[in-house]
């Protein structure tokens, strides 16, 4: 019996006995995209699986192509309904990606534009465009021209808040609301 006190009296109860994760407690740095050895090779920024959708994303399904353009401007009609539609916030979308190349009254004239930075942004109400909300949205989607894609800066329903309000600019500009064939 004394020697089992003896055994006892000598463990040290400040310090675990075991590790049970020795990495939790001496850590291993690793350089960003160095190659490591518990990853296979093939592992390292794989693609989706085909035919996976992201959550929270929603497929659009009309082509990037003059097709679809067109497709998009004759059928394409906004899901959100009056209750859904929020001006200012549409406005505040419009003045953070879109004023600087078509202006805060979309007249074209943007600051950009204003700089010669770029040029030919036509306005809203400009005689020759048969604007949609189904075309701004494809354009906003897939962009067109010299104007690129908006699609990872905006999500659908944002996407739609500023067709909204490219829609009442136009409308401001006097440009009609019906489109031309």
């Amino acid at each position: 019996m004394v020697v089992l006190i003896s055994f006892a009296s000598c463990q040290n109860k400040s310090r675990p006995n075991y590790q049970y994760f020795p990495d939790m407690y001496y850590p291993v740095g690793y350089e960003t995209y160095s190659e490591v050895e518990f990853l296979p090779y093939d592992m390292e920024a794989k693609l989706p699986a085909k035919g996976t959708v992201s959550r929270g994303h929603i497929p659009f399904d009309i082509d990037g192509t003059l097709e679809g353009y067109d497709l998009a401007k004759a059928t394409l009609i906004s899901p959100l309904d009056s209750t859904q539609i929020d001006s200012p916030r549409g406005g505040q979308l419009y003045d953070i990606y879109c004023a600087v190349c078509h202006g805060k009254k979309g007249d074209g004239q943007g600051i950009l534009v204003q700089r010669e930075k770029i040029l030919g942004v036509p306005a809203f109400n400009d005689a020759g465009r048969a604007l949609t909300p189904g075309s701004i949205y494809h354009t906003i989607y897939y962009g067109k021209n010299v104007m690129g894609s908006y699609a990872n800066q905006l999500d659908e329903e944002e996407r739609w808040q500023v067709v909204d309000y490219v829609m009442q600019l136009k409308a401001e500009l006097g440009g009609s609301q019906t489109v031309k064939d």
